[in-house]
């Protein structure tokens, strides 16, 4: 907001109060406005009502909406091509290069554009092992942005922690702020740019809040393997036993849905690493999805929407009664629920776990051929990590179609990941085999046919597969070899049905089953020559040789 009248605003006394020594003008801001630091949630949802950002509704829980942008830019992401950073970094789809030059432009126009407009920090950490923890700075011209940040990372414990705190890095995030495409050199008014070596994200003309929680985490997936630290886009649990267990899968896949399990600890919903220490949570919130939430099915998660301190970005409220709709998706099916961990009952406050004893690969099928659940050896795991097949489904980034598109999204989570994805897999087939981890593939998506002609796997079948296998009673169960694939498929399963566990059951025929298989097969080993790179031979052969037979 550019406050030319200094109107007083409720927590403008408070502005300075937790103000770190690092101040922003090392980072270039001069002549700005007001700046708000490190404010707490209350004075934040203060600010953000005062400031006409967001509304209060019944239980508590403010609703933002984020306009044009209501999920991920994935086009308008950049990569500075700088000489200290370039060779580590997978440049393509992606990873697009920027220039230096540019870069610097675009950064000296958003200083002079903050030139008067009042500014909100909130000094924080990532990563909630002592041994990888790095400090961030998140500046917005937003309140909710700011709480958002509160919300989604790990915030320090006193005054005198906040007047310390130097960032490793920073994201600047001005949404009112545009590119300009002819003089920039970006693609549109949107821009996602990281530069490494500046430790420095800058983003412009999206209110979109998981533009700032994914930045970081692409800034993780780049220094965490340079440390030998597995970066993953996965949710973790662990069980009474302290057995951990990690999720990976891309969005609308279930990976937080089924991760917030009443009978196991939560460590996390979406971003954690694996280091010799064992399993860490990279932020201190979660951002779940929350379109047709039910109380029922997901009774953990739906509780956070009826929270003071959660935000529920592009909900659809009454004005009046100030009641949610859950169910309604005119504005996007990307619904969105930021809260803190400590929100979900058995959360972990900790963050951390040990070694994990299985490993999840989620996919969302929505051709309806691939069976519910599958074990796999380690370098099947590794062929399905590098695919990372599923199906987008509507709404969680620009320019997707009403119905799920199949996609594949190296490492569950490709534009995410700034290495070669032979990177990833390597530090994960060394951690799996060091201790001995079981790897399965559980499919969320449709049974009984492809989308439109079929429906979804129900969640209770889900969490009953995954029980079985997360306490290591699926794997006395007997086994099929899969003809196209050739993981084992249980023959049986407590409490899911036998044909649930074979989809071509449930086909008009098996023959067009199989005939679809293939075809879905024959996709797989297509995408697979994109990380076919003479420097990654070793690493990618062996895992080649355990894709599909077509």
């Amino acid at each position: 907001m550019n406050n030319l009248f200094k109107i007083p605003t409720p927590a403008a006394s408070q502005a300075g109060v937790l103000k770190s020594d690092y101040g922003l003008e090392n980072h270039g801001f001069a002549g700005t406005g007001l700046v708000y630091w490190n404010l707490p949630t209350e004075a934040l949802i203060e600010e953000m009502i005062f400031r006409g950002e967001a509304k209060l509704t019944k239980h508590g829980a403010i609703v933002a909406n984020t306009g044009k942008h209501t999920g991920r830019s994935a086009n308008d992401k950049f990569v500075v091509r700088e000489s200290s950073t370039e060779d580590n970094i997978w440049w393509g789809q992606y990873n697009r290069p920027f220039s230096t030059d540019k870069f610097n432009e675009l950064y000296a126009r958003m200083m002079g554009f903050a030139q008067g407009h009042d500014l909100f920090v909130q000094d924080c950490y990532v990563g909630a092992d002592p041994e990888y923890t790095m400090p961030v700075r998140v500046v917005t011209e937003d309140a909710w942005h700011s709480m958002f940040a509160r919300n989604m990372f790990i915030v320090p414990k006193s005054a005198a922690e906040y007047r310390r705190h130097v960032p490793d890095f920073t994201v600047i995030a001005l949404p009112s702020f545009k590119g300009m495409p002819g003089i920039d050199g970006t693609v549109s008014n949107t821009f996602i740019v990281l530069s490494f070596e500046q430790r420095v994200c800058l983003i412009g003309n999206t209110a979109y809040a998981g533009e700032i929680k994914k930045s970081i985490f692409t800034v993780m997936n780049y220094l965490m393997p340079l440390k030998g630290v597995m970066p993953m886009h996965c949710s973790a649990n662990v069980g009474k036993d302290g057995d951990a267990a990690l999720f990976f899968g891309l969005s609308g896949t279930g990976k937080t849905t089924l991760s917030a399990d009443p009978n196991r600890g939560l460590i996390g919903d979406d971003e954690h690493g694996w280091s010799d220490n064992g399993i860490f949570n990279f932020e201190g919130g979660c951002y779940a999805k929350v379109i047709d939430l039910s109380a029922s099915a997901e009774p953990e998660i739906y509780a956070t929407t009826q929270r003071f301190g959660t935000i529920l970005e592009n909900v659809v409220y009454n004005p009046v009664t100030r009641e949610i709709d859950l169910t309604d998706e005119s504005l996007t099916e990307n619904t969105r629920g930021s809260y803190p961990l400590e929100f979900i009952g058995n959360a972990i406050l900790e963050k951390r776990g040990g070694q994990p004893k299985n490993i999840i690969l989620l996919t969302c099928d929505a051709t309806g051929v691939m069976p519910p659940i599958a074990h796999l050896t380690p370098n099947q795991a590794l062929y399905q990590f590098i695919s990372g097949y599923t199906a987008k489904l509507a709404g969680t980034e620009a320019g997707l179609r009403d119905e799920p598109e199949i996609t594949f999204s190296a490492c569950f989570g490709g534009p995410f990941m700034v290495h070669h994805p032979a990177v990833y897999a390597d530090l994960l087939k060394h951690k799996i085999q060091h201790y001995g981890v079981n790897c399965w593939l559980v499919n969320t998506g449709w049974v009984g046919g492809e989308y439109g002609v079929g429906k979804r796997i129900s969640i209770r079948h889900t969490r009953a597969l995954l029980n079985a296998a997360l306490s290591g009673a699926l794997l006395n169960e007997q086994f099929r070899v899969d003809p196209v694939f050739g993981f084992e498929v249980p023959l049986h399963c407590p409490e899911v049905p036998d044909d649930v566990l074979d989809p071509a059951e449930a086909w008009p025929s098996k023959e067009e089953h199989m005939f679809k298989y293939k075809e879905l097969a024959g996709r797989f080993v297509e995408n697979m020559k994109h990380f076919y790179y003479s420097q990654y031979k070793e690493q990618i052969e062996p895992i080649l040789h355990a894709g599909p037979k077509v």
